[in-house]
Order: structure tokens, then C-alpha cells, then sequence
């Protein structure tokens, strides 16, 4: 299996090349030269398979150059009921994303038992161990830039904490995460973690990560590399539980599912996307936005006009307050036709600071054949669906997911299940539960008083110059 830039312009890769390298070099975003195909003997395989046993039949697919063995291993190490057990109460940890059922063919899947309480540990507890085991193998060191809206800085934290040969530079927008985020990530005391609050929004951060990225000899002299869902492994990773999550809302693989995600980065999404591409039935992908909608308008419209930081919205469901979606360019590539001319030209524009329309293209009447449909919500729709989940079912989802119920609700098919990705658990934002609900969501006695621990974090402007300053200075 090869891996190729959605422009072009780099020759084609092994898995643990792009796994250290992230973005390619030309700018683009890698993506296998074709998604391997999933047989129906295959699929009632992995039908009864537990979850790190399915995981590796599909890391097996996208992974050649990992003996089967070592990958085994790697699987079996991440994805363990320890390390997942931070389930609702009555919930098996064992299953490590159990369905809970809202109402007759209306579920959502956990996808946040991990250490940060957020499902981008699904993800990035296993992105530390490859980092580490492909780091070892070849006798080399990374430095790891990473921007975050709330949750991937923590978990890549929590991920590469201790982990040889591994140092994290993790960048997020100063003030604009919960109080629960920062403390997770700022209290970590780990020689290897460097914080760095910018002043600005998410879109700040991500330039400043992709612009150091684009240096090409300042890349190669600190050895950058990445764990934002730029890098194909976590996108990867995330295909298991859409797998996971149709075998646990049907009883055949007869019968299709759709899925409510929300999202801002377009990866979490992007992961279903292939899902689908490798023949999982899925009949709709429900694309929630917060205020912040600009991928809800490219699905309704075909427009993709990214707006400017002081153009984007601070809302309570923070981790999608992102304009410049990284990922859709995968998905943009598979649309064209996989034509990394099209995305070029299409990305030169958004890279200016423009848009592109797709209106009168022949990509747009393609569009409804890729099963996405879209939505927004508002902090007014979070609140009243916090509250009627919590009414109805007992259940207390936090802002994100709420976005995902609601939006999801509106696109109901009749007969086909649809499962809601649960984001992150209620306490990452008591704030806006508080106000829902009246009352403060529980947390892990592990996590009581993180708030208190001191924090470590370097506030900086949104200076490219300055943040390469730092990490010339830490390396």
C-alpha cells in the first residue's frame, strides 16, 4: 500500500514515511492510492470480532511495512478495557464504544472512555504507540506541532507523554477553550509536552502549523511531524469505530446505518467517508456544524468560502469553532476524481484567502452520490437538546454531540438506524451543562480538582517567527 498527496506533487509513500512526515511535502494531504475493498465474508467476520481484534483487521489493509505480528501487538496494547473505562455507569468498558440506545433506531456510539474523556483518544492512543514503535525501529527523534480546538491537544498529550523520542509543541487558542480543556493540557508537567496558548482562534494555530510545515529545510533540521487529523493514521484509526458502531446497531449485513457527526476539522467525518468507500453500508452521513457552518454550506450550496478569524464565532461547543476544515481536502479529492490539478487550483484560492464554487461543475451533480447531507445548530438548539435528551432518556451529552442529536433528528430515515458519534463527556464543558440542566455533571475521581493543579503554558502572538524561535530553542 502507497500513499499519495491529494496535489500531486510528492512521489508515493510507505505508511511509516507519511506516519512521521504529515503533511506532504507540496502542501497536500496523503491518502492511499486506492481504499481497499471490504468482501461480505469479511464483514460477517468482523461482525463478531471485540474491538482491538477488528482494529487490526483493518489497520492490516492500510499498513504493509508493520510486520503482522508487531501490529497485533500495537493493537492489542491501545485498545484495552484499562485504558478505555471511563464508560457510563451500567456500560461494559470491555466494549470500548457501547451503544447507547435513545430511542428505537436512534443511538449514540461512546466514542469518549479514554484518559481526556473525548474521542480523539480513540485515535491518538494508538498514534503514540506507532510514533513509538516506528521512532524505535529507526533509531530517530520527532518534534510533534499540533494545533487544537479543545480536545486533540490533550489527548496527543496524554498519548506522548513519557514516550521515547517523542517532544509535543502543542499550539491552542488562548482563552477560547473550557476550563477543563486547559487544565488538561496545561497541568501536564512532562518534560517532553511544551504548551503554547495563542492569541487568536483555532484557524491561527492551524496556519502557524501548516506554514512550519511548508518549510521545508525547518522541517527536515527539527524533524516536525504532526498528529493533527492532517496525518492520515488518525483519520485511519477512526474508521474502526464506524465498523464498530454499524455491527452494534444492526443485526445483518443486510441493512444499512447512518450517522450523525459533528464536525469541525473534517476529520472525524472524513474517517466515515472511507468507511463508506471501502463498502461499509452506510446510506447518509449527517454533517452537524455549529454556528460556525461553512462546511453545511458547502453541502447545501457547493460554495466552500472559509471565513476570517474575526468572522468566526466563539460558541459552547468550542472544538468546531474552526472555518478552514484541513481534511475536507481529502474529501474534495475524491470528488474531483481524484484529480490533484482540480485541488490544486482549488486549494490556491482558499490558500489566498478565497473560496471556491462548485455550482456549476459537473463535481456538483456527484455530490448526493457520497450519502452526505448537513446541518447547523446553535447555542439555543444545544441547550434545549441537552435538556431533552437528559428529559427523556436519562442521558447527558455535552455540547458537541448535542449539535449531532439535533441535526441528526432532522435527517431521520425511516427504518435505517441512526447513530450519533458522542464527542466528549459532559464535565469538558459544565458551563453550558449548568445552564441546560441546572444542576453540574459528574466526573472521574481521578479528575476532581485538575482545575487547582498548576499549569504550564507559554502565551504567545500568532507569529510563525516566534513559534519556530521556541521550538529551535527546546530542541
Amino acid at each position: 500500500m502507497k500513499y499519495i498527496s491529494t496535489r500531486g506533487g510528492s512521489e508515493p509513500q510507505s505508511f511509516s514515511d507519511i506516519l512521521l512526515g504529515g503533511l506532504a511535502p507540496d502542501g497536500g494531504l496523503y491518502l492511499p492510492e486506492q481504499y481497499p475493498q471490504v468482501s461480505a465474508a469479511e464483514l460477517a467476520e468482523w461482525r463478531e470480532l471485540p474491538y482491538h481484534a477488528l482494529a487490526l483487521r483493518i489497520l492490516q489493509k492500510y499498513i504493509d511495512d508493520i510486520p503482522a505480528c508487531d501490529l497485533k501487538t500495537l493493537a492489542d496494547r491501545t485498545y484495552t478495557e484499562h485504558t478505555y473505562r471511563w464508560c457510563r455507569p451500567g456500560r461494559d468498558a470491555a466494549d470500548i464504544t457501547p451503544l447507547t440506545t435513545l430511542a428505537p433506531g436512534f443511538h449514540l456510539l461512546e466514542l469518549s472512555n479514554g484518559p481526556t474523556l473525548a474521542f480523539k483518544d480513540m485515535a491518538m492512543q494508538l498514534l503514540g504507540n506507532l510514533f513509538e514503535y516506528v521512532l524505535d525501529k529507526r533509531g530517530q527523534t520527532i518534534n510533534i506541532l499540533g494545533a487544537t480546538s479543545g480536545d486533540t491537544g490533550s489527548a496527543a498529550e496524554y498519548a506522548m507523554r513519557g514516550k521515547h523520542n517523542v517532544k509535543v509543541f502543542m499550539l491552542s487558542p488562548h482563552g477560547k477553550m473550557s476550563a477543563f480543556q486547559r487544565a488538561q493540557m496545561y497541568s501536564l508537567q512532562d518534560e517532553n509536552i511544551v504548551n503554547i496558548a495563542i492569541e487568536g482562534m483555532f484557524d491561527d494555530c492551524q496556519d502557524i502549523v501548516k506554514a512550519v510545515s511548508n518549510d521545508a529545510e525547518f522541517k527536515a533540521r527539527y524533524k516536525i511531524g504532526a498528529v493533527n487529523s492532517i496525518n492520515w493514521a488518525r483519520v485511519l484509526a477512526q474508521i474502526v469505530y464506524y465498523f464498530k458502531g454499524y455491527f452494534a446497531a444492526t443485526r445483518s449485513n443486510d441493512e444499512q446505518v447512518a450517522f450523525s457527526v459533528p464536525s469541525g476539522n473534517f476529520g472525524n467525518i472524513c474517517a466515515g467517508h472511507v468507511a463508506r468507500m471501502m463498502g461499509l453500508p452506510i446510506a447518509r452521513l449527517v454533517l452537524a456544524t455549529n454556528e460556525n457552518d461553512v462546511l453545511d454550506e458547502f453541502f447545501r450550496t457547493g460554495v466552500y468560502r472559509p471565513r476570517g478569524t474575526a468572522d468566526t464565532y466563539v460558541t459552547s461547543s468550542p472544538s468546531m469553532d474552526i472555518s478552514k476544515a484541513s481534511n475536507f481536502e481529502r474529501f474534495v479529492f475524491d470528488l474531483v476524481g481524484r484529480d490533484p490539478a482540480v485541488v490544486r487550483d482549488l486549494w490556491s484560492k482558499v490558500d489566498a484567502g478565497g473560496s471556491f464554487d462548485l455550482r456549476a461543475t459537473p463535481y456538483m451533480a456527484k455530490l448526493a452520490s457520497f450519502g452526505f447531507v448537513s446541518g447547523k445548530s446553535t447555542h439555543a438548539d444545544r441547550l434545549l437538546t441537552i435538556s431533552d435528551v437528559w428529559q427523556q432518556h436519562q442521558v447527558m451529552i455535552d455540547t458537541h454531540t448535542a449539535d449531532a442529536v439535533k441535526v441528526g433528528r432532522e435527517h431521520d430515515l425511516s427504518g435505517v438506524p441512526m447513530v450519533v458519534l458522542e464527542t466528549a463527556q459532559p464535565v469538558k464543558f459544565a458551563e453550558t451543562i449548568q445552564e441546560a440542566l441546572g444542576c453540574e455533571p459528574g466526573r472521574p475521581k481521578a479528575l476532581e480538582g485538575i482545575e487547582l493543579l498548576p499549569q504550564r503554558v507559554q502565551v504567545m502572538p500568532a507569529d510563525v517567527g516566534r513559534v519556530k524561535a521556541l521550538i529551535a530553542a527546546r530542541c
